[in-house]
């Protein structure tokens, strides 16, 4: 069997190392060069960087590869009716159903909702106090996934799926806990002081919140009223006129719950420590933000922030440095498959390396350094750059995360100015599906912008 080369290390270090710090196990295996093979127990895993590798298998004919197979580790997370482990014709379907809510008109009409909540966390900063940066985040972006989401404004149902969502995320991001969706041998409920029991009884309570707000929404007059993307998936019919069922809403549900929350909790936070460690980035944000012309229009206008190049630039750029995936969904080989003069035997999960492929010197030059100049000068294609996937497994929600993300650094950056108050280095570590922070951000509110605060509050009342 001819396959790429790779590191000799046990199988079990080598799963170990990759759950726990992903950036260090791909930087080790670079010497391997842009494709190498990982051996985790019981899989085959090569990984892919070069773009063009990446664009043969995005682009394959269909039925080459088993793309839902790999998400069969997250069935315990999302459910077996999820989208994330359909193929074919099931999940075309269901991505269908799944798109609009979460492009155009649909997400603008959150951003009022955002802003309040980013208000709302913002608001008591006082001149010359500390606070806790990734908690403020944190809360701004499970506010967001409550409500604009899962549509819970108010009441009993609110402050429970509050408290057990929150729990749901300390667990499932531990790098811990993705040993456990590695290593299935590990998955043994041993009371609630363990990893995965707490898990199964976190996810139990959960489960009762959202079937009963399922249920409830069905027998309401007013459903057809409600915005909110649960609301909306309820009311969506296939080409046959059938809704999803109540299993494919809870699944669905979670689905974006999990790749929603905390994916736009750790690229935002990544963003702010970025600008707040480079006085060059913070500057020219600074700059962008006085003089530009959205300032007299509508803050929540997507096509007013698309406009700040900056803006744009530094969002990219850190989506680059450290994405929120480090890897897109595997292509699980279900025909043997020619690539880079290797020929992969059916059962082989090829991972197109996200990371990987934002740290290649022939694409971007010094990888290792923060450049947002970089996406001003030129435009990278979509094997070179590809934060959130590619093919048809692209993730449906990027134009909803963008906005959050936007939303945040502009709301922050428009009427506050703040210094770090640990200067001590930030290192990526496992968080989930990416690469969360080391450690928490803590912040010093130094200035007011009093202008620009002005009018942020009067372009969103």
């Amino acid at each position: 069997m001819n396959l790429p080369d790779g590191s000799r290390t046990p199988a079990f270090l080598q799963i170990y190392q990759w759950s726990t710090h992903p950036a260090e196990f791909l930087k080790s295996n670079k010497r391997f060069g842009d494709i190498f093979t990982a051996r985790f127990p019981g899989i085959i895993n090569v990984f892919i960087s070069c773009p063009e590798a990446l664009e043969k298998v995005f682009s394959a004919n269909p039925g080459t590869f088993d793309s839902g197979g790999n998400y069969e580790i997250l069935k315990p997370m999302v459910g077996e009716k999820s989208s994330m482990l359909l193929d074919g014709k099931p999940h075309q379907r269901q991505r269908k159903l799944l798109m609009p809510p979460f492009h155009g008109d649909r997400i603008r009409a959150y951003g009022k909702l955002i802003c309040e909540q980013i208000e709302s966390v913002t608001k008591d900063f006082k001149v010359g106090e500390s606070f806790n940066l990734t908690h403020c985040i944190k809360k701004i972006t499970l506010e967001v996934i409550l409500r604009a989401v899962f549509g819970l404004n108010e009441g009993e149902n609110l402050e429970q799926a509050r408290q057990k969502i929150q729990a749901l995320i300390d667990t499932i991001v531990s790098p811990f806990f993705v040993l456990h969706l590695l290593v299935p041998s590990l998955q043994k409920d041993l009371g609630s002081w363990s990893t995965w029991g707490r898990f199964l009884r976190i996810r139990s309570e959960l489960d009762q919140i959202l079937y009963a707000e399922i249920d409830r929404r069905r027998l309401s007059e007013s459903q057809l009223e409600r915005t909110d993307i649960l609301s909306l998936l309820m009311a969506a019919r296939d080409e046959e006129g059938k809704p999803l069922s109540q299993q494919e809403l809870r699944d669905e549900m979670m689905t974006i719950f999990m790749a929603g929350q905390h994916t736009v909790e750790i690229a935002a936070l990544w963003a702010l420590y970025w600008i707040y460690t480079t006085p060059r980035v913070l500057k020219g944000l600074q700059k962008e933000l006085s003089t530009a012309n959205y300032l007299v229009n509508d803050l929540t206008d997507t096509n007013a922030l698309s406009q700040l190049s900056y803006l744009n630039a530094t969002y990219q750029e850190t989506l680059r440095f450290y994405p929120a995936i480090t890897t897109a969904a595997a292509r699980i080989v279900k025909t043997p498959f020619k690539m880079m003069g290797y020929e992969f035997p059916v059962g082989t999960f090829l991972y197109p390396s996200i990371y990987s492929a934002h740290h290649r010197a022939e694409v971007y030059h010094e990888p290792e350094k923060f450049i947002p100049e970089r996406f001003l000068e030129r435009q990278f294609s979509p094997y070179e750059y590809l934060p959130f996937g590619g093919g048809n497994r692209r993730c449906i929600g990027y134009a909803f995360a963008e906005y959050q993300i936007k939303l945040i650094l502009v709301t922050i950056l428009s009427k506050y100015q703040l210094q770090l108050s640990d200067n001590r280095p930030i290192y990526p570590v496992r968080s989930g599906p990416g690469l969360g922070l080391s450690r928490d951000i803590l912040m010093t509110v130094t200035a007011k912008n009093q202008a620009l605060r002005e009018c942020y509050e009067y372009n969103t009342k």
